[in-house]
């Protein structure tokens, strides 16, 4: 059975998931990416393009959901400029995580 979701927004959804859950995964050290910390430099470009091309399909079709996917643009903005280490960090990052769900939910 075929998903009722948007394509883009789902993508957008997995590679933020997919990122936050390296993320988690490198804190708790049950993965080093020591030798290739672009790994998750590059699912968070990769999730950033995803999300943007979500919201503008969302725009386009006119979708209550692009409103609700909206407040991701606040974290994906800020989380490059707080350090990897700093309590910070994770805490920005899953503040985004409701919103993916809610525009989800509303597509």
């Amino acid at each position: 059975m075929p998903s009722s979701h948007p394509p883009l927004l789902v993508a957008a959804a997995t590679s933020y998931a997919a990122n936050c859950a390296l993320g988690a995964a490198v804190a708790a050290r049950v993965v080093d990416t020591s030798g290739a910390r672009w790994v998750h430099h590059a699912v968070f470009v990769a999730t950033a393009t995803l999300t943007a091309a979500a919201g503008a399909d969302l725009a386009r079709r006119r979708s209550g959901a692009f409103w609700r996917l909206l407040p991701v643009a606040a974290p994906l903005l800020a989380i490059p400029s707080v350090p990897a280490r700093s309590r910070w960090h994770p805490a920005i990052a899953l503040t985004a995580g409701p919103a993916y769900v809610a525009a989800l939910r509303g597509a």
